[in-house]
């Protein structure tokens, strides 16, 4: 099991606050987001760029990009993500400094349909081609493949299918790859199955992963990734989020669980915990609600147990 270089995106600002029906002052969401970088995480989806009707938690997602990227408000080994779904938001992020683009497809054909409109084959085609311009214009890319482990209308999705998109993607030059459980169906033996078949394709791609802890095994599945060549996990402050287009939304990998797991063996020591914690603290008295987040509940025992 490889373990440097492992990398914590935060994806609070973006997942974890889309769902939200109360809207989020950009002056609180900086603050979180300071409170963040000030503890160490490496990389942040600041937003997505969709039609704020749909979304509107993410209607000030250029602001925050100008804030960051634009002002000199951040490390400059921080990296600043953002999700765009179409040509249209893809422009939109270059104009305001994202860094690092992250774009995907379902491996469900409903979720597909209910998320972008178009099937799986016709959004590969256009996700490829805005991968491509963005990469020509020197920014990071990150595809990913959704609903990878599961789908909450149509259940079980083939491996084939999966590896099939991957496969795709790694044809085109794109080989920073994420597998998105979406609907949190993943388990341990499913992450070694499929993050091992694609290893199988290409032993030097980059490997991300993005669970939802709908049923309670987010942190095993990231345990799981960890040990089959995963290097980036996605996570959120609190555990908050949900894909609103998915049968049944629930919150991602609490970013400081996952932080105090790692902690527990020895990795990424570096992160200030307690800055976390403080964080996921803020955010849940903001909404006036328990997060579902452990540590957050619970404290962190990594100081007081170093021999475990």
């Amino acid at each position: 099991m490889k373990t440097k270089n492992i990398l914590i995106h935060e994806v609070g600002p973006r997942d974890g606050l889309q769902v939200e029906k109360t809207l989020v002052p950009l002056e609180d969401k900086i603050r979180w987001i300071d409170g963040m970088i000030n503890s160490g995480v490496d990389i942040f989806q600041l937003g997505s760029f969709v039609n704020p009707k749909a979304v509107p938690q993410m209607a000030e997602t250029e602001k925050l990009f100008t804030h960051y990227t634009s002002s000199g408000n951040k490390p400059e080994h921080v990296i600043m993500s953002g999700l765009v779904l179409n040509e249209k938001g893809l422009d939109r992020g270059m104009d305001c400094g994202v860094e690092m683009f992250c774009m995907g497809v379902s491996a469900s054909e409903t979720h597909s349909q209910k998320n972008t409109r178009m099937t799986t084959s016709e959004a590969q085609t256009r996700i490829i081609a805005m991968a491509q311009k963005a990469m020509e214009a020197g920014k990071k890319v990150q595809v990913s493949v959704q609903s990878a482990f599961g789908c909450g209308f149509e259940g079980p999705i083939p491996k084939d299918r999966v590896l099939g998109i991957v496969k795709e993607y790694l044809s085109a030059g794109i080989r920073n790859i994420s597998l998105a459980d979406t609907a949190g169906h993943a388990h341990p033996m499913l992450v070694e199955e499929l993050f091992k078949g694609i290893l199988e394709l290409d032993s030097e791609v980059e490997l991300t992963c993005h669970f939802h802890n709908t049923y309670g095994l987010g942190l095993a599945n990231c345990y799981a990734a960890l040990q089959n060549g995963v290097t980036s996990f996605e996570s959120a402050y609190g555990g908050l989020g949900g894909c609103p287009f998915t049968k049944l939304p629930a919150g991602n990998v609490s970013t400081e669980d996952l932080v105090h797991s790692l902690q527990r063996m020895g990795i990424r020591k570096d992160i200030d915990l307690t800055a976390l914690i403080d964080v996921a603290r803020q955010v849940g008295n903001f909404f006036g609600r328990e997060l579902p987040g452990s540590v957050l509940k619970s404290g962190s025992i990594v100081d007081f147990k170093k021999n475990d």
